[in-house]
């Protein structure tokens, strides 16, 4: 069976509890240090026990960072794992399992449970399975080992010589497959960069941009990047809290801006939708606060482990009354990384609150990413010292009043929740109150200045523009990749509130557009248009808890650009 030299799809299936988990991270670690580029994302049900769980892994030569549903090698270690992978298992699919608990015709029978109680105990399949894998690939055996050694760094150097015992095992087999199948090798990158994932990005910018607080009630998939947080706190100066509710964390990380913190929450929609009266004070007391919110798909409970882009009308409307906000949605671990650290930066310049949005899809994937450039990167505190006539909510041209910090000089920080004078007094002045709300929407100029710009992906003088936002962005470009088309691009919106100045030109230039949305009713595409007036005759929305894989969005935009039409 030959393969393509520049990709190859790995996926490993079987059931909760069943390890699938270490194999992807131990496996993809050892392909970035094999030096191949790699993108691995999972898909998993809400249960401990049971069901079928798969991970995706892409072993390229080139840059991936995009999902693909063609399966070229299957480690089954379910015998539901093919019916649950459906279609994706085809006469291409190399299906690697024990023939006795998989049972499937043509399968390659790969003893993993004997071969690892050789190498010291049935426990170590998965890094049996890891080995051959790497095997069939040429993966390097030590990049493999040191990965095991990582992977399993809190164990005994009894255990750690044992799992890399089995997974050389493990690579023998996989190389007498690969002579009997005739397997072309994966061309090498000359550099794969850093290996992280979605959550990591988020968590690094928001670390670069000063974060030094962060709490949270645990709520999939946000808990992500509390996890994170928590692994950084070991050697890094930030203090993490689980909270008893989301009402509390919001309330928690109010009173941590208060008092001079940085404070980051993350959640997930059922969480966020608790904070919408956290979300107002923040508004009425002008105080910086910055929410991560990892989409999944609704309303309430939903598919609590699977993705979707369905919350962006709710962070745009959270919490009663009218208030300046900004919400940032990162496409690439780059962007993860930067938007994170334009988010703390942004909360204390503006004193409001900023959304980062995510999803499912974008922070439990992993890939190899370039060192960011951190340069000229760092906290941008604009707390002032504070004097004896201090004024929290002076009125000023830019609606920004000077931030003081209780403790920081001699003056007196006032906040309250009820509408309030200058000083920080509560008021029932009526005209008072308008000045009171004039100022805090002039913020929005500076917001505005402030705004990320959208990605253009392709020719500059396009006839067909695709738009997305988030983590669909990087699978419409490689699927346009796959047109050969000159007169096609893609737009990208990293931050979706509030819009740049640039959009509406860039919008008007097509003659057709196409919108690309992972929920149900296009949400960008409804403010793109209470924004600019402009409208989406073509809509591709996906919402059944899945992301868009390159071939599924490159099937959708053919039919699309065939059937014609322009702009609405």
């Amino acid at each position: 069976m030959q393969h393509k030299a520049d990709s190859i799809n790995i996926v490993l299936a079987g059931g909760a509890g069943q390890g699938i988990q270490a194999i992807e991270s131990i496996l993809v670690d050892g392909i970035r240090r094999s030096g191949h580029h790699v993108f691995a994302t999972k898909e998993y049900m809400s249960r401990v026990r049971g069901g079928i769980n798969s991970t995706s892994i892409r072993l390229s030569g080139k840059p991936v960072s995009a999902y693909s549903e063609r399966i070229d090698i299957l480690v089954a270690l379910d015998r539901e794992a093919i019916p649950h992978l459906g279609s994706r298992v085809g006469p291409g699919t190399l299906v690697l399992g024990e023939r006795e608990r998989i049972g499937h015709e043509g399968m390659i029978d790969v003893p993993f449970a004997s071969v690892a109680a050789e190498a010291g105990s049935p426990l170590y399949a998965n890094s049996v399975a890891v080995g051959v894998i790497g095997g069939l690939f040429g993966l390097d055996p030590e990049a493999l080992s040191g990965a095991i050694g990582s992977y399993f760094a809190s164990k005994s150097d009894e255990v750690r010589a044992m799992n890399v015992a089995a997974c050389r095992r493990g690579g023998e087999i996989g190389q007498r497959i690969k002579a009997e199948r005739g397997f072309d090798p994966v061309a090498r990158a000359p550099d794969t960069g850093i290996l992280l994932s979605g959550a990591d990005a988020i968590t690094l910018g928001a670390i670069a941009g000063g974060c030094n607080y962060v709490c949270a009630y645990p709520m999939s998939p946000g808990t992500t990047v509390l996890s994170a947080m928590a692994r950084y706190s070991r050697k890094l100066d930030i203090l993490v809290e689980q909270v008893e509710d989301e009402i509390g964390v919001i309330n928690m990380a109010l009173g941590a801006w208060y008092t001079g913190a940085r404070a980051l929450v993350t959640t997930s929609g059922g969480g966020f939708a608790l904070m919408s009266e956290g979300m107002s004070l923040a508004g009425m007391i002008e105080s910086p606060v910055v929410v991560h919110l990892a989409q999944r798909p609704g309303p309430a409970t939903g598919l609590p482990t699977r993705t979707e882009q369905g919350d962006l009308a709710l962070v745009l409307h959270a919490g009663h009354g009218e208030f300046p906000r900004a919400i940032l949605s990162p496409g690439t671990l780059e962007e993860g990384f930067s938007l994170s650290h334009l988010a703390m930066n942004l909360a204390d310049e503006c004193q409001i609150p900023v959304v980062i949005l995510s999803d499912q899809y974008f922070v439990d994937s992993y890939s190899d990413a370039p060192e960011f450039d951190v340069g000229g990167m760092g906290a941008r505190s604009a707390v002032v010292r504070t004097g004896g006539g201090y004024v929290r909510y002076a009125i000023t041209d830019d609606g920004i009043s000077p931030r003081g910090v209780p403790g920081y000089g001699d003056g007196l920080v006032r906040v309250d929740s009820d509408e309030h004078d200058e000083v920080g007094y509560i008021t029932e002045d009526l005209a008072l109150r308008a000045r009171m709300v004039d100022k805090r929407m002039r913020k929005m100029k500076r917001v505005r200045e402030l705004a990320v710009p959208p990605v253009l992906a392709g020719p500059h003088e396009y006839e067909t523009l695709v738009v997305s936002w988030g983590s669909t962005s990087p699978v419409v470009r490689e699927a346009l990749s796959l047109f050969d088309s000159t007169g096609m691009a893609s737009l990208h919106f990293p931050q979706v509130f509030p819009l740049h100045e640039s959009t509406a030109g860039l919008l008007a230039r097509a003659r057709k557009l196409i919108l690309v949305e992972g929920n149900a009713t296009g949400q960008l595409g409804d403010v793109l248009w209470r924004e600019t007036g402009i409208d989406f005759a073509v809509k591709i929305l996906k919402y059944n808890g899945l992301p868009f894989s390159v071939e599924e969005l490159s099937e959708r935009l053919a039919a699309s650009i065939a059937a014609g039409g322009g702009n609405g």
